[in-house]
């Protein structure tokens, strides 16, 4: 295994680098594409008649895209993509960029949901605080909700990101040079298939596992330490009136 990792350690460098670029972009973009449908879909309906009707037919729509994205495979996905957008559009995009733009809507429709069950669970009285002094519903998912939702959702930000440099093997059908493609490669020219992929195996557990444990941490660094002491205005008036009383 050593002597084939290092006979083509090339080779299976540029396809960590595909890998580890096409699934990180991919979850990066999905992650935007979550929030933006996941607060839209998260709109209260208003006065106006047109309003929600506008506000439906957009629902509809956002509901059609992560029904069809979640409910068809990635693979299949990969081939409609990258063969229908030049039958149908004379798009001649690359299979690269195609693996892009794949990978980042179906990374966009998990994460929507993720993202509007985050927005769900904070506190109603949270959004009536809110709209009680004025804050519209952008500003209120700016300032008060989406640092809340971050920080809960993060864990399956993480969760696709590991999904993602796995199921970024499926690209190897419009022959994007990413890890798998790479050692069937390696494997087709040393025609010792058991060797080649089982250093891949290796490969893609140190990957997750590596990912795992970053962002364990970063969740860990987020949470803050268990003491900590309150700083800030309240610090400030506590000394303050420590001072008037002579404590």
């Amino acid at each position: 295994m050593l002597q084939i990792f290092l006979n083509n350690r090339e080779s299976y460098m540029r396809g960590i680098w595909y890998t580890l670029l096409i699934s990180l972009t991919g979850t990066i973009i999905g992650l935007g594409i979550g929030i933006l449908v996941g607060v839209i879909r998260t709109i209260p309906a208003s006065k106006s008649k047109g309003q929600n009707v506008f506000l439906k037919v957009v629902n509809w729509l956002l509901n059609a895209y992560i029904s069809i994205f979640r409910g068809t495979p990635m693979i299949v996905q990969a081939m409609v993509f990258y063969y229908g957008t030049a039958i149908l559009w004379g798009w001649n995009i690359t299979s690269l960029q195609a693996a892009f733009l794949i990978v980042s809507i179906n990374t966009g429709a998990y994460m929507s949901e993720v993202v509007r069950g985050g927005i769900i669970s904070v506190d109603k009285g949270q959004f009536e605080a809110a709209r009680a002094i004025g804050m519209t519903h952008w500003q209120t998912m700016k300032e008060i909700v989406m640092p809340q939702v971050f920080r809960n959702v993060l864990p399956s930000v993480g969760n696709e990101f590991v999904i993602n440099i796995k199921d970024t093997s499926v690209l190897n059908v419009i022959s994007v040079n990413e890890l798998y493609f790479t050692s069937n490669t390696i494997a087709s020219n040393n025609f010792n298939f058991f060797g080649t992929f089982l250093v891949t195996a290796v490969i893609y557990f140190i990957l997750t596992y590596t990912v795992t444990w970053i962002l364990g941490r970063l969740e860990h660094r987020m949470d803050g330490n268990a003491n900590f002491q309150l700083v800030g205005g309240n610090q400030n008036q506590v000394a303050k009136i420590e001072d008037k009383v002579g404590v």
